[in-house]
């Protein structure tokens, strides 16, 4: 079993915000993310600026694509990304041929199927992102044994599976023992008094409870 990556979200509204958390945090994290809402208000402005800061990191273009995939995908190349999303409601070939451009990462929002997840295997997409939303998380939801049964079953698959939505330390406890790819933390790390301090205890966690 391999040790879980820890990645930063930057889902700031303006580059200058995610370049003074990324230079904080790049030292302690794995992969950086140029999120949704950068891009919206960035473009890939965001994606370039953060190869630059971190040239040795893998860098994740968080643009949740659903249509245009081949496309979007050289873009997401050209500016430097070593990874992007699609949605789980795009079509699988708009899935596959992002994926001829740059390594995929689905992110399984809403209804999704077994049969569709192994259509995108069959298509060579081996990354899913098992979310739980921010507006699900504002309304109450908690991480617990359905999503832990969700996670290794998507494992079981043969899928190398990142978790996200509302992660802090203390949820890291729940996954012991599971080949988890990737953590991914936004708000606990970005929104932090001290993001270098609290990337920091997300780390210290993964490798106390993975060493």
């Amino acid at each position: 079993m391999s040790m879980p990556k820890l990645q930063v979200a930057l889902d700031t509204d303006d580059l200058p915000t995610a370049i003074n958390v990324a230079r904080q945090v790049v030292d302690v994290v794995d992969v950086v993310e140029a999120g949704t809402l950068l891009i919206y208000q960035e473009g890939m402005k965001a994606v370039k600026s953060l190869r630059a800061l971190a040239p040795d990191k893998i860098l994740l273009a968080d643009c949740k694509t659903a249509d245009a995939g081949g496309h979007v995908g050289h873009v997401c190349k050209e500016a430097g990304a070593d990874w992007m999303t699609c949605i789980c409601a795009a079509t699988t070939p708009t899935m596959a041929n992002a994926q001829k451009e740059i390594e995929v990462q689905v992110e399984l929002y809403g209804n999704w199927t077994e049969e569709q997840a192994q259509e995108w295997l069959d298509n060579g997409i081996h990354q899913v992102v098992y979310h739980q939303s921010r507006d699900a998380k504002f309304a109450g939801q908690t991480w617990g044994e359905h999503d832990l049964n969700e996670v290794k079953k998507l494992i079981d698959m043969g899928f190398k599976v990142s978790v996200t939505g509302g992660v802090k330390p203390d949820v890291l406890k729940l996954f012991n023992g599971v080949d988890v790819y990737t953590f991914i933390a936004g708000r606990a790390i970005t929104q932090a008094k001290d993001p270098h301090a609290a990337a920091q205890e997300f780390k210290d966690e993964i490798n106390c409870i993975w060493s």
